[in-house]
């Protein structure tokens, strides 16, 4: 009788939760009907003033303090210097309205870890978008790639993306830390400049497309599958049907389609490469890759910033979606039915370590 009371107790907890859970999403709902708002914003970093704070905090335990004070001194004076001669240049600059030489190049950071579908894009367009308004001869963009790759369309949108800055004259660096294939490939051979981890897996250069065949299963258990299309080849390959070997044939001719549309895109941004060589479906360690021309440099994006700080300011750009109102309350009540779930299910055992 206890464990039917305890039971009816949870239950009741649950109810309420999902009627509130309910109630506030309509509420949410409304409210974020009518006042329109911006879906995110741009978040800008300084890796620049990052690496002086990180080099200041680690000299501080390695150096005497005179020497440390000394140093801060002449690092002021300097910087004093500098600041004059960049405001003389800055009044030149407002005066002829020459906008592009009021302020240095730029390295602008950017990051791009895809899924299968990529919907990664939709930030990294608002991200460009916002780089090429503020843009100056001289600026360049480092991406820190990584993705195994996915669906053609979203990882084609990526790579266009990719190709509004070179449009614009914009330097276009490109780093694999870890994975840049198939699609995450296409993405990278739009840079200027590919840089490459020596352990990275790069390259896979080709198309595959799988699914299950539940035809058999369906006949055993005496259920039928319709299908009813308009066109010969509306769908070629089924899972529940019977499949053709002209459905697979034009499935096949389909991939090897896209295949070719894949080497082409290839081909225009990276004409040295031997195709026949690297477009097997392969995939390629750093090391490797270079050897086949697949990437130009080896080593890592934290190489690359590190001496960029040193040279000229580095600002990591990341565009952030704002959740709405229903998303954080789902969570947050989400999360709380957990919570319910596990006090419920501990209840009278003991614990565990």
């Amino acid at each position: 009788m206890d464990f039917l009371f305890d039971y009816g107790l949870f239950l009741a907890k649950i109810a309420t939760v999902v009627i509130a859970i309910v109630g506030i999403l309509i509420v949410a709902k409304g409210l974020n009907g009518r006042h329109g708002s911006p879906k995110g914003e741009l978040e800008v970093t300084d890796l620049t003033e990052q690496y002086k704070h990180t080099v200041h905090h680690l000299e501080g335990h390695l150096y005497d303090k005179a020497l440390l004070k000394a140093k801060e001194k002449v690092e002021k004076k300097e910087e004093k210097a500098k600041d004059k001669v960049r405001q003389e240049e800055v009044k030149k600059a407002a005066k002829e309205g020459e906008l592009s030489h009021a302020r240095d190049p730029r390295l602008f950071v950017l990051d791009f870890h895809g899924s299968i579908d990529a919907k990664e894009v939709t930030s990294l367009r608002e991200e460009i978008t916002a780089i090429l308004a503020v843009a100056i001869e001289g600026d360049e963009v480092l991406l820190r790639l990584e993705t195994g790759g996915g669906m053609v369309h979203g990882y084609g949108l990526a790579s266009s993306q990719l190709d509004r800055l070179k449009t614009a004259g914009i330097k276009l660096t490109i780093s694999v830390d870890k994975v840049a294939a198939s699609g995450g490939y296409m993405m990278a051979c739009v840079a200027d400049k590919i840089i490459s981890a020596p352990f990275a897996i790069v390259g896979s250069i080709g198309v595959i497309a799988q699914l299950p065949n539940f035809n058999k299963i369906l006949k055993k258990n005496d259920i039928e599958f319709e299908q009813i299309t308009a066109g010969e080849f509306k769908r070629t390959l089924t899972m529940f049907g019977e499949n053709t070997d002209k459905a697979r044939d034009k499935f096949q001719d389909e991939i090897e389609e896209t295949h070719g549309l894949f080497k082409d895109f290839i081909a225009v941004h990276r004409p040295e490469l031997d195709l026949e060589k690297v477009a097997t479906g392969e995939h390629w360690f750093g090391r490797q890759a270079h050897d086949l021309g697949l990437v130009d440099e080896i080593g890592t994006s934290d190489d690359y910033i590190t001496k960029a700080c040193k040279e000229r300011e580095v600002l990591n750009i990341r565009y952030v979606r704002r959740k709405k109102l229903a998303e954080k309350l789902a969570g947050a009540t989400g999360e709380a039915a957990d919570i319910l779930l596990l006090k419920w299910i501990s209840r009278g055992q003991r614990p565990i370590v």
